[in-house]
């Protein structure tokens, strides 16, 4: 790892090099069909498409290694790619001839559950909710739960330190990982698998790759930090009068239900028409039409009442004028119709087309302020678009989406959701949040999260890339800009 990004970023020959690369390891881990490797190169939501030469799909982790050796022999920059379910362009390949996908969907195998020890090794290619339900098998649970848990991949969970609605309880990715074994940018694989829940050894190296997007090499296992498997659970949607509220009913929540409270979330009026624009046959729950709404989940298990302390939580919320009305679900089948309201709300906005998503944060006791603030200048800037604010409101991340009116020409619809961005962006500033909660930075935030960072964050970042990536072929342009970002990239929308 001692090449600088001068002495290798002359451009590779494109067809020398992926004839090399089909040689040696073969059609089946290198696609080069450019109708095999369009869905590698479009963002999740098809709202961007990029370009590669190759997708290379490795089956084991000496086989990851043997192609990044390769790859780096010849010059080509690795696009790593996991289920490619993010949100912020961080897997998309952006050079025609320089950039290679390299996913790890062949890599899948549960390698090791420890019951006793509530830890499992994995590889980086499985898929989140497969996970799960081989844990279930042994009452275990990994609680990292998002609304792609049945594509994405564990590798890019870490990879991105992924949140979803259970932050509350568990925290995030980062607080879930016990070990990684990693790939390095010369091939290396530093093993790092230990499942030991305390270990003070120094610098806990593990922590450089979490969240560090592919940008310093490939994770390709982890071991991972298990819980047991909640027996019972209690789900209520509640109708507040105003966000002030739903915060100060998060407040009571956080001491009445303690650490079993799991999810905290806010749905907005829209979020029922938008689960209906979803799905045709979702019936939304019989409840008072409100400003905001509330969806609650408390896990436990063990011999605990749950349902009698929730019961006494929601008098208590009620008794303080807290609450309008609320829904308690009675079964899993109903308390699986309420969670499908803050699903299909995000469905719903994908039908209305290309729209910003955000996912801010800032602290909990800012939530209110920091909404209503967005929304007013929103509606005084952008009077014709729709914002939309929901989220895992206790632990401060704010989903504020804007969607443009019907029927605008791209370019237009592309300038307001700019402007879009930029407002609330400066209200954001203005609370002391930060623009990226747990969809990371990618390339979609890249300029953004540039000028937010000091002198010194700078350094580091720059003098930690250097020292593991001197040649700039993990991932260049993804949360740092690089010579190597190409620009063969265009809109869908």
């Amino acid at each position: 790892m001692t090449a600088s990004i001068a002495e290798t970023h002359a451009k590779p020959a494109p067809d020398a090099i992926l004839a090399e690369l089909l040689a040696e390891f073969g059609p089946k881990t290198v696609l080069s069909d450019p109708a095999d490797m369009q869905r590698y190169c479009r963002d999740w939501h098809g709202d961007v498409e990029g370009s590669a030469l190759a997708v290379l799909r490795p089956a084991d982790t000496d086989e990851v290694s043997r192609l990044v050796r390769a790859c780096a022999a010849a010059g080509l920059a690795i696009v790593p790619q996991g289920g490619n379910t993010g949100l912020v362009l961080g897997g998309l390949p952006t050079d025609a001839a320089g950039h290679v996908v390299l996913t790890l969907e062949r890599m899948n195998r549960i390698r090791s559950i420890a019951a006793d020890d509530f830890s499992a090794v994995v590889d980086a290619g499985c898929i989140l909710a497969a996970i799960n339900a081989t844990l279930a098998e042994q009452d275990l649970l990994f609680p990292l739960s998002l609304a792609a848990e049945g594509s994405c991949q564990i590798g890019g969970n870490i990879a991105t330190n992924a949140g979803g609605i259970n932050v509350l309880r568990y925290g995030m990715t980062r607080e879930m990982i016990l070990g990684l074994e990693v790939v390095l940018p010369d091939g290396t694989i530093w093993n790092g698998l230990s499942s030991l829940r305390k270990n003070n050894s120094g610098v806990d190296l593990k922590q450089l790759f979490i969240g560090a997007e592919g940008s310093l090499g490939i994770i390709t296992a982890a071991a991972l930090r298990l819980v047991p498997k909640p027996t019972r659970s209690e789900t209520a949607f509640l109708a507040l009068r105003s966000l002030d509220d739903v915060m100060a009913l998060y407040a009571l929540a956080r001491r009445e239900c303690c650490d079993l409270l799991s999810a905290f979330e806010l749905v907005p009026p829209e979020g029922l028409t938008f689960a209906k624009e979803a799905d045709a046959d979702f019936v939304p729950p019989q409840i008072a039409d409100a400003p905001a709404y509330a969806l609650i989940d408390v896990a436990a298990t063990g011999p605990i009442d749950l349902r009698a302390m929730v019961e006494a939580f929601l008098e208590t919320a009620m008794t303080r004028d807290l609450v309008i009305d609320g829904v308690l679900a009675a079964s899993e089948r109903q308390a699986a119709g309420l969670w499908q309201i803050r699903e299909g709300m995000i469905e719903g906005q994908a039908l209305r087309g290309p729209h910003l998503r955000t996912d801010l944060s800032v602290s909990p006791s800012r939530v209110a302020g920091f909404i209503t603030q967005s929304i007013e200048e929103l509606g005084r800037k952008l009077p014709d678009c729709l914002p939309v604010a929901y989220g895992h409101v206790g632990d401060g991340n704010i989903h504020l989406n804007v969607i443009p009116p019907r029927g605008l020409e791209r370019e237009a619809r592309e300038a307001m959701l700019y402007e879009a961005k930029t407002i609330l962006n400066a209200v954001v500033d203005r609370h002391g949040g930060g623009i990226s909660a747990e969809h990371g930075i990618g390339r979609l935030k890249r300029g953004d999260f540039e000028a937010r960072r000091s002198p010194v964050h700078e350094t580091l970042l720059r003098g930690l890339k250097q020292l593991l990536d001197p040649a700039d072929l993990m991932n260049p342009g993804c949360q740092l800009t690089s010579p190597r970002d190409g620009a063969d990239v265009r809109s869908l929308g």
